[in-house]
C-alpha cells in the first residue's frame, strides 16, 4: 500500500517536479547554511557573527503571515520561478566577499534569502494542495521532508570542503545553480492561480484568523509550536552532551547529526501510510513522545543510546511539521492558502529560533542531565494534551471543484 501510494505520487507530473526543485535546491540551501557560518568566522575570527549568519537567515520566519500574503496576490507558478531566479543571481553577488570589510554583503543576501524561502514556501504549500490527490498530501509532504533531510546528509559535508577549499563564494556559486534549475523545473509546472478573492467571509480573513478558526489546524500547530520551542532546547544542549556527556570531541556532532537525519529520511517515507491508519492528532502525539522520550535518554553517558536516542528525534521531529502542514493544505481555501501556511510555519518555527538563543544561556546555568529530561516531560505533557484534550465539532466543508 505505501508503494503503490508513493509511486502514484512519483508518475504525478506537477508532484515529480515539486520533489526534483527541493532536492536540487535543498542540496544547495543545505549546504549553504552551514558554509554561511563558517564563512564568516574565517574572515571575522567572530563567534558571536557567525551565530548571527544563521539568525539572518530565520528572521523572515517572524514576517511569514505578511509574506503569505504576498505569495497570495501573485500568480504562485510566476512567483516561484522568478524568485529561484532572483535568488541566484544575487548569490553571485558574493564571489565579491573577500574580506571582513564587506561581510555586510553577505548578511544582506542572507536576509533576502531567509525571506525568498518564507515566501516560495508559501506559494509552494498552495500549488501542492492545487495539484496532489488530498488522500495523497500526506505521502507528497513524507517524501518532500525525506529529500530536504536527505539532502543534509550529504550537503553539508560537500558545503564546508568547498568552503574550505576554495572559500565561500565556491558554496554560494553552487547554491546559484541549484536555484537556477529549480527555476527551470518550476517553469515546466502546469498550475492556475490563487482563486480571487472576495470582500466578505473566509475568502479575506488572514491567515491566523484560518488557523485559530480550525479545529483541526489549530491543535496541531499549538503543538507544534510547543514541540519545536523543546526541540530548540534541545539543539542548543547538542555541544554539552558531545563534550560534558559522552566526552567526545566537537566534531562527533556530526555522526549524531547525521543519524538523525537518516531517522528523518526514514518517517518522510512511513509517513503517508501511517496518516492513513491514525488520525493526524494520534500520528502526531506518537512524533512528539519518541521525540520526548529521545531527548531524555540523552542525558545518558552512553553513545549506544545517544545515537539511538538521535535516530528517534529524527523520526518524532517531522511527524509534527508534516501532520500539520498536510492538515493546512487540506483544511484551507486556496484563495488564503499561501498565508495561512506561511502563519502556521511561523508560529510553529519561531519558537524554535527562541528556544536556540535560551537554551544557550540555560546550559550555562543548568547541567543537561538535569535539562534535558525536564524537555522531554514538557514534549511528553504536550503529547498527552493533544491526544486527551476536547475534540471540537468540525464544520463540513463544501465540496471544491478543481479548475
Amino acid at each position: 500500500m505505501a508503494g503503490s501510494a508513493t509511486r502514484r505520487v512519483l508518475r504525478d507530473r506537477t508532484a515529480g517536479l515539486f520533489l526534483a526543485a527541493v532536492v536540487v535546491s535543498g542540496f544547495g540551501s543545505s549546504a549553504m547554511s552551514l558554509a554561511a557560518g563558517i564563512w564568516v568566522k574565517s574572515l571575522t575570527g567572530s563567534d558571536s557573527l557567525a551565530a548571527l549568519a544563521l539568525f539572518a537567515v530565520w528572521l523572515p520566519v517572524l514576517f511569514g503571515p505578511a509574506l503569505g500574503t504576498v505569495a497570495d496576490r501573485l500568480p504562485r507558478k510566476p512567483l516561484l520561478v522568478w524568485s529561484n531566479i532572483v535568488m541566484a543571481l544575487l548569490l553571485t553577488t558574493l564571489t565579491a566577499v573577500d574580506s571582513a570589510g564587506r561581510i555586510w554583503i553577505l548578511f544582506a543576501v542572507l536576509l533576502v534569502y531567509g525571506t525568498g524561502h518564507v515566501l516560495m514556501d508559501a506559494a509552494e504549500s498552495a500549488v501542492v494542495a492545487q495539484a496532489v490527490d488530498a488522500r495523497l498530501l500526506g505521502d507528497f509532504n513524507g517524501l518532500r521532508m525525506m529529500a530536504n533531510e536527505g539532502m543534509k546528509l550529504v550537503a553539508p559535508l560537500t558545503g564546508a570542503a568547498l568552503c574550505a577549499r576554495f572559500g565561500g563564494g565556491a558554496v554560494a556559486l553552487l547554491d546559484a545553480v541549484s536555484f537556477a534549475l529549480a527555476a527551470g523545473l518550476y517553469a515546466l509546472l502546469r498550475v492556475r492561480g490563487p482563486a480571487p478573492a472576495t470582500e466578505g467571509g473566509r475568502q479575506r480573513s488572514s491567515g491566523m484568523r484560518q488557523v485559530w478558526g480550525s479545529p483541526v489546524v489549530r491543535p496541531l500547530v499549538l503543538a507544534g509550536a510547543v514541540t519545536m520551542l523543546c526541540a530548540g532546547l534541545n539543539g542548543a544542549a547538542l555541544y554539552a552532551v558531545v563534550d560534558g556527556v559522552l566526552d567526545r570531541s566537537p566534531a562527533y556532532a556530526g555522526v549524531l547529526s547525521a543519524v538523525q537525519g537518516a531517522g528523518s529520511v526514514t518517517v518522510g517515507l512511513l509517513a503517508g501510510p501511517l496518516l492513513r491508519r491514525l488520525s493526524e492528532r494520534v500520528f502526531t502525539a506518537a512524533g512528539i513522545t519518541l521525540f520526548a522520550v529521545a531527548v531524555g535518554l540523552r542525558a545518558l553517558p552512553y553513545d549506544a543510546v545517544a545515537l539511538v536516542a538521535c535516530g528517534l528525534i529524527g523520526m518524532g521531529l517531522p511527524c509534527v511539521l508534516i501532520a500539520a502542514m498536510t492538515a493546512v493544505q487540506r483544511e484551507t481555501p486556496d484563495a488564503v492558502l499561501g498565508r495561512t501556511a506561511a502563519t502556521a510555519g511561523t508560529l510553529m518555527m519561531a519558537p524554535n529560533a527562541v528556544a536556540l538563543a535560551l537554551g544557550a544561556g540555560l546550559v550555562a546555568l543548568v547541567d543537561v542531565r538535569v535539562l534535558l529530561p525536564l524537555v522531554g516531560a514538557a514534549a511528553l505533557l504536550t503529547a498527552a494534551w493533544l491526544v486527551t484534550g476536547r475534540r471540537e465539532k468540525v464544520p463540513r466543508r463544501p465540496a471544491c471543484v478543481s479548475g
